[in-house]
């Protein structure tokens, strides 16, 4: 399957590390006031209110731990002496892949579709880990690898455009269609503009993998509710009618807030089986049996 899409990384590449963010912790996150607290731990419900009763509602809610949930998963994303997290090791190739058999996740998203920051958010809690971010989009076309002790891997994918389709065919497709380990790959979608082609084509390609995907919704405080909502149905509408082995849940992501990254934090836990949940649904459907 040859797909229009362009790969935007960068060059250079510079390593950084970070300040923690007061909201990445959350034993933080619940000293805020209920309902700011549940907006951030569970950022449909900021939304839910806004929608028109005919809106089936359990679909934006399949996956839904409880805060003593989220804070086991949490620990994972917490570096120690026997739990180290860092970056491991890039890949222009999957022949350059690194053969690690721990779970792995991937996140692929277009070119400023904010990838980057949403995997700073995720790693906040350890600062120390080094992340390679873009300066200039354009050139670097390579897969990061991060290791989160011997739980699972994450990968961080080039973003994708419309111009140059080979170097995504060559890189990516093959890591989708043959890496034994991938157990779940982050599809990500800007949520203040909605599906786009590059995206649709994206979606195309996850469901010919056959692996399990899921949808992250990002930079959701950079638009209106009312634009917001039209994005999300929208986006429902194609998920609930062309996909298959799409989780029917969307993650709604703030990096900028912290909306959602609790919650994402404690789904990739639970997909890689590194922590066992208590709870992880109001309606009883195991988001393992979401594909």
């Amino acid at each position: 399957m040859m797909i229009g899409l362009q790969l935007h990384s960068a060059a250079p590449l510079y390593l950084v590390s970070r300040r923690i963010h007061k909201l990445a912790s959350l034993r933080n996150a619940t000293s805020l006031p209920p309902k700011k607290m549940q907006s951030l731990l569970y950022p449909f419900r900021g939304l839910e209110e806004h929608l028109d009763r005919s809106v089936d509602r359990m679909q934006f809610q399949l996956f839904h731990p409880s805060v003593e949930d989220m804070m086991e998963a949490e620990k994972l994303f917490c570096s120690s002496p026997t739990h180290r997290i860092d970056y491991y090791t890039s890949a222009e190739r999957l022949d350059h892949a690194p053969a690690l058999k721990q779970p792995e996740v991937c996140f692929i998203g277009r070119s400023n579709v904010g990838k980057s920051s949403l995997i700073k958010a995720l790693f906040s809690l350890t600062p120390e880990v080094e992340v390679r971010v873009s300066k200039t989009p354009g050139h670097t076309k390579k897969m990061n690898f991060f290791r989160v002790g011997k739980a699972f891997t994450l990968v961080d994918m080039p973003g994708y455009g419309h111009r140059a389709p080979r170097d995504f065919v060559e890189m990516v497709e093959p890591y989708l269609y043959s890496r034994k380990n991938l157990v779940r790959t982050f599809l990500l979608v800007d949520g203040s503009v909605g599906l786009q082609k590059a995206d649709l084509v994206a979606l195309e390609m996850c469901e010919e993998t056959r692996c399990p995907y899921v949808i992250v919704v990002t930079k959701i405080d950079k638009c209106g509710r009312g634009a917001l909502l039209t994005n999300l149905l929208n986006l429902q509408e194609v998920v609930n009618s062309q996909t298959t082995g799409c989780f029917p849940q969307p993650f709604l992501i703030s990096s900028i807030h912290y909306w959602g990254i609790h919650l994402l934090r404690c789904f990739v836990a639970h997909v890689t089986g590194s922590v066992r949940l208590k709870d992880t649904s109001q309606g009883g459907k195991d988001a393992n049996q979401c594909h």
